[in-house]
């Protein structure tokens, strides 16, 4: 049942408001405020699907409860009410994110046909929310683990906010999915994800790559070039083995989130980015920094929000959930019939030491959907799998 507050010092035109919606729609349930202040408290106490306000009302007037209430909840469709010589106010509140405006006395039509685009307009932001929310299936985190379903839950709390991230754990135990989820499940997935592999980039490129050149900043600087932060702004940044980076680049990665600036290298000149970062790192970075190799101020301001990824070991029950995945998602990359494990099969794989994590496990399903027979037997397993 959509839900509308009207904001009006006025209560003839309060309750022409609330008349002429409560009998276009039953289904609408319609709340008052006989002014600005009240208005904001109900906004902030309550949900509702549209607000009705005044411009011209005392204490607290239409333009500062719309500032306010795109503060408070942003998805909530405002409808200005203006008076004859509040129209130029009113089409600037168009400019601050006023869905629309509609004029004293108001028009039977134009009042009802704004309403209904309004909640039109509300409810798609709704399902946009939620299918934001919901993971690419490529990068889709298969486990229900307590030490999964942990990850899962931590990533739900912090995905939202703007808060930095680092990622722990051994390699091919599929750091990279959390940070896609963590990108992916934000307000930032309509920006870009950005992924650095620190340990890829030689230590002399590393600056570059990341905050981008000018022309002649170096032998072969044939141009301007913008960096990966720059790419990344208005998104995500994933910082993979962020523990192989450089004491120089560390420093300027540090800058670049104290104040939310960089400089491309051969230049002085302050850029601005808005950018999220999530690091990812296979190594202690508490011994790293024990030993000299990693900045203890850098580690802190990454460090907001760790998450650990668990060793495929610590984690076995997962394996059979994993082993149908990589199967179906293998199967169907090949154009065949998924092919099933036997129980034997799958417990045996259990077994294994799973040194390589993951990334191991994937590459040993892929090698018996190939070489085993119709159904992957256990003796498929020992013949292929050997370790």
């Amino acid at each position: 049942m959509p839900k509308i507050l009207v904001i009006e010092d006025e209560a003839a035109i309060r309750r022409v408001l609330i008349k002429i919606l409560s009998e276009e729609n039953d289904t609408y349930q319609v709340e008052e405020a006989e002014d600005g202040l009240i208005g904001i408290e109900k906004i902030k106490n309550e949900d509702y699907d549209l607000v009705l306000c005044d411009i011209k009302m005392p204490k607290m007037d239409g333009v500062e409860v719309l500032e306010a209430t795109k503060k408070i909840k942003p998805e909530i469709p405002m409808v200005m009410i203006s008076g004859h010589g509040d129209l130029d106010t009113a089409v600037n509140t168009m400019r601050l994110g006023a869905f629309d405006y509609i004029s004293k006395p108001p028009d039977l039509n134009r009042l009802l046909n704004t309403v209904r685009n309004a909640l039109d307009r509300k409810e798609l932001f709704v399902e946009n929310k939620i299918l934001k929310k919901k993971v690419s299936k490529k990068y889709e985190m298969i486990g229900e683990s307590d030490e999964i379903s942990q990850i899962k839950d931590i990533i739900d709390k912090v995905a939202p906010t703007d808060a930095r991230v680092l990622i722990t754990g051994p390699n091919g135990t599929g750091k990279e999915l959390v940070a896609h989820w963590l990108h992916e499940k934000s307000d930032r997935a309509k920006g870009n994800l950005i992924e650095v592999n620190c340990a890829a980039i030689p230590s002399e490129l590393i600056e570059s790559e990341l905050f981008g050149h000018v022309k002649g900043a170096f032998t072969s600087a044939n141009k301007d070039r913008a960096g990966k932060f720059e790419a990344a702004n208005g998104g995500t940044i994933f910082l993979d083995e962020i523990g192989d980076m450089s004491l120089s680049a560390q420093a300027k990665v540090l800058r670049a989130l104290q104040e939310s600036r960089i400089q491309r290298v051969g230049s002085d000149k302050d850029i601005k980015v808005n950018v999220r970062v999530v690091a990812a790192t296979n190594k202690n970075l508490k011994k790293e920094i024990e030993d000299g190799r990693f900045r203890e101020d850098l580690y802190h301001r990454l460090a907001v929000i760790l998450i650990k990824v668990p060793a495929l070991n610590e984690r076995r029950g997962d394996i059979p959930l994993l082993i149908k995945h990589f199967s179906s998602k293998i199967s169907g990359e090949q154009g065949t019939n998924e092919k099933k494990f036997t129980e034997k099969a799958v417990k045996l794989l259990q077994e294994y030491d799973w040194t390589g994590n993951i990334r191991e496990l994937r590459n040993v399903v892929e090698r018996l959907i190939i070489l085993g027979g119709a159904e992957v037997s256990e003796q498929d397993v020992k013949l292929f799998a050997s370790k």
